[in-house]
């Protein structure tokens, strides 16, 4: 079923029917398409923990080799984007839009107080909220100050669960997850195919060992005031049944002529183009790209994984281009911490924490942003960060999204310029 929170799993219609449902669910739910030629953010997470320190590789730095002998990157395997600082080889086609100035790199991005928990901290960059106060996300409360009486596909996510990030008071979006909504993957034929990303999309996360793991903390997941929280989830499921349709409808007039690779993530960026060449009103997509948790044997896994990424928005991006959109679309990545500066002794790497993001696509201004954090005053075998991912959102929101950034964030962070 679309769903508004990964608790869905509990069928809330048996006993009540739409028509139970109050009138301004209604009205939300059948409300005119809006904003379809507006700027889109996509967000796509590198979930489990990217390993900045050989994404963005410090080539000439000692104290890197020494803490890497086997990890370690030499400068033949790296895209060189300044003086001692590479971008790993698995990704070319962000080496070019770097060059070309469509990426910006942004260094050492963390938090004060770091988790090294995967829920701790991922439920921190998907609230903005390093204090676990927050019941919504910094996206939906993007919804809730600048989108309102906005149509409830004005977030889309293709993660396997909602994501926190899309928590809001009033409209959080919608997720998708029958195998219907993806029949038109292939423009309605190879059905296996289909359902086999629909299945991979679907099936549970890789376990979490050891220190990573943490309950997501519980709450409040929404809804206006006055409204119980059984009331606000059947009011969104409404929406995205109603959503639902519209997204098949738009959706399937589009088969690019661009091929994707058959990875789940090429396979979420292709979707998400065909949503915008169909014209859908939405703001912000959410994509997921897991299996960063690179304890054992890191080297060709985590360079199969940046290579995947890389194949997927090379793909995206032509797609765009040939749709006429591609000035209208901006990615940003994020992962919920990055990985020790120490190898481990299973040719792998540890729960760290500061790391790199991307921001790309033709309407950004390339370049690297912010300063690559010391690899010798470090924080209990981790990098410091040097910049507050408030400020890479607080960036997206104002320059991207239009839209003041401190009643989102609670404050004023600044911000880093990176948008053209």
């Amino acid at each position: 079923m679309l769903g508004a929170s990964s608790v869905w799993t509990v069928p809330m219609f048996v006993e009540r029917t739409f028509g139970d449902l109050h009138l301004g669910a209604r009205d939300l739910a059948t409300q005119a398409v809006t904003g379809k030629d507006d700027t889109i953010l996509v967000v796509l997470q590198l979930a489990g923990g990217n390993d900045g320190l050989n994404t963005l590789v410090p080539f000439e730095n000692d104290a890197y080799h020494k803490a890497r002998p086997k990890i370690g990157k030499k400068a033949k395997d790296l895209i060189q984007l300044s003086d001692g600082i590479g971008l790993n080889a698995a990704m070319p086609n962000l080496g070019r839009m770097y060059k070309e100035g469509d990426l910006a790199v942004v260094q050492g991005v963390g938090y004060p107080n770091p988790n090294r928990s995967h829920f701790v901290s991922t439920s921190v960059w998907e609230t903005a909220d390093p204090l676990a106060r927050a019941n919504t996300g910094w996206v939906g409360r993007y919804f809730d100050n600048a989108c309102a009486g906005s149509d409830p596909t004005v977030g889309i996510s293709l993660k396997k669960t909602h994501p926190e990030a899309f928590g809001a008071m009033s409209n959080p979006g919608v997720s998708l997850s029958t195998p219907e909504l993806y029949r038109w993957i292939h423009g309605g034929g190879e059905k296996a195919e289909a359902e086999a990303f629909f299945n991979s999309l679907n099936s549970p996360d890789a376990p979490v060992d050891g220190a990573s793991i943490a309950e997501p903390p519980a709450g409040k997941v929404g809804g206006v005031a006055g409204e119980s929280n059984l009331d606000f989830l059947e009011r969104v499921a409404m929406d995205a049944r109603v959503s639902s349709k519209k997204i098949l409808e738009l959706a399937s007039k589009h088969r690019s002529k661009v091929n994707y690779e058959g990875t789940p993530v090429a396979r979420s960026l292709n979707m998400v183009a065909r949503m915008i060449a169909g014209k859908m009103p939405t703001r912000v997509y959410y994509v997921s790209h897991g299996g960063f948790d690179t304890h054992n044997r890191q080297d060709n896994s985590h360079d199969r994984l940046l290579g995947q990424l890389d194949n997927a928005l090379k793909s995206f991006f032509a797609d765009l281009k040939a749709q006429g959109n591609a000035d209208r679309v901006t990615v940003m990545t994020f992962s919920e911490f990055g990985r020790r500066v120490s190898e481990n002794a299973s040719s792998g790497t540890d729960h760290g924490k500061a790391s790199c993001l991307f921001v790309a696509g033709a309407p950004v201004k390339g370049g690297l942003y912010g300063s690559y954090p010391s690899l010798t005053e470090l924080d209990k075998g981790d990098l410091v960060h040097t910049v507050d991912f408030r400020k890479v959102y607080a960036t997206v929101l104002e320059d991207w999204l239009r839209t003041k950034s401190a009643p989102i964030l609670g404050k004023d962070y600044g911000r880093l310029g990176f948008m053209g």
